[in-house]
């Protein structure tokens, strides 16, 4: 069974205290497999490939403009995160659903997130040697994550209609083409948070193989709770 968690708009602490408890409710197997979706306020955080030189601005313009920082555990480089793009963070088990490895489990993230986008009519690709999902017009979603005793935490980030200048404070992923694109750029209307939200989870389920999904209706403060039980 799968539990999806749509949290809304959430700050980036809250959201990473929430996946630390439901890590370890999952690694001693208190809770079934879950996923978290959440869009987050301004947040730029550090994988542990990171290093500050790519982080172009100081703390100080940070604070300035309502960007907090973090040093996180996940795998890759320097992210930004903020409203407008569609965050997830799955907590599963990665022998328990027989998923070979670190590899093929970034495989099948890239494989949720290329066909939700399929959907919107946008052709997204891999780049060979590279984690994440591009476009012709640039990466749209990052991926970055930690596997602890078999249980993954962090996950990726699907830019929807991000702030799109906020990338310049950053050399993302520490890649030299900085070329950043959202969903946005494709529709000439208002994308539907919530029916993005049910495609992703639809291709997340279908890929996954999950026959079960429960979406209880919780806020953070309870789902703090329950990860906490």
């Amino acid at each position: 069974m799968l539990e999806v968690y749509r949290l809304g708009r959430q700050p980036y602490a809250l959201t990473l205290e929430l996946q630390r408890r439901f890590l370890r409710a999952r690694q001693q197997g208190r809770c079934p497999d879950r996923l978290i979706l959440v869009e987050h306020e301004p947040v730029i955080t550090l994988g542990r490939r990171a290093t500050l030189d790519h982080v172009l601005v100081d703390v100080h313009t940070l604070a300035a403009r309502g960007i907090e920082l973090y040093s996180v555990e996940r795998g890759g480089d320097v992210t930004f995160h903020g409203p407008g793009q569609l965050v997830g963070y799955p907590i599963i088990h990665l022998r328990q659903r027989r998923i070979a490895g670190p590899r093929r489990y970034v495989w099948m993230l890239e494989e949720v997130l290329i066909s939700t986008l399929a959907e919107y009519g946008v052709r997204a690709f891999r780049r060979s040697g590279l984690i994440g999902v591009w476009t012709d017009r640039g990466k749209i979603a990052a991926i970055g994550v930690s596997i602890s005793r078999g249980v993954t935490m962090h996950g990726f980030a699907l830019n929807v209609h991000p702030d799109l200048d906020a990338f310049r404070l950053i050399i993302p992923c520490g890649l030299d083409d900085r070329r950043v694109t959202a969903l946005a750029q494709w529709r000439g209307e208002p994308i539907a948070w919530s029916q993005l939200e049910q495609r992703l989870i639809a291709h997340f389920v279908r890929l996954f193989g999950y026959q079960t999904v429960k979406l209880p209706s919780v806020t953070s403060r309870q789902a703090r709770m329950e990860g906490s039980a």
